[in-house]
């Protein structure tokens, strides 16, 4: 990938955040036709019973379509690639051109690159997750549980 400038895009920080919220949020601002840098994704967390939440995604793993398996749905295990998954399913009509273009302004990082930790990032408003919710997980654990290791 090629080096991004920092100053074409608005940097979001993922660390200790709800994944969905905070891409509802991007979604958003990529509709407008912002471009949108999302860093620490790995440390995003999901709302809900640890065991929930694998029963929903390993289904989601094991969709296969039966005439030709290779157009089922694709989920990876990365959790950047999970996120951008997560923000591509808030996209309104992400097959179309708007939607694609929205797409395509998106990059999501795992850490903070070397361009990125002089930008201050965007706060996003949102209350403690863990007062919140019964339970959650993070993104890079649920990566771990689907099988993915670095």
């Amino acid at each position: 990938m090629d080096k991004i400038n920092p100053s074409e895009y608005e940097v979001y920080d993922a660390k200790a955040k709800v994944a969905g919220r905070l891409a509802s949020t991007v979604a958003k601002r990529l509709m407008l036709g912002k471009k949108v840098a999302v860093v620490n994704a790995d440390d995003s967390i999901l709302s809900g019973h640890k065991k929930d939440i694998m029963a929903k995604y390993k289904t989601r793993l094991n969709l296969q379509e039966k005439e030709n398996p290779e157009h089922s749905p694709y989920w990876s295990r990365r959790p950047d690639l999970l996120f951008r998954r997560i923000v591509r399913g808030m996209l309104p009509y992400h097959r179309k051109s708007t939607g694609k273009d929205a797409y395509h302004r998106l990059v999501v990082f795992r850490g903070i690159p070397e361009e990125l930790k002089s930008v201050k990032p965007i706060e996003v408003e949102s209350k403690n997750p863990k007062a919140i919710y019964a339970g959650s997980m993070k993104l890079s654990e649920l990566s771990k549980l689907l099988g993915y290791s670095r």
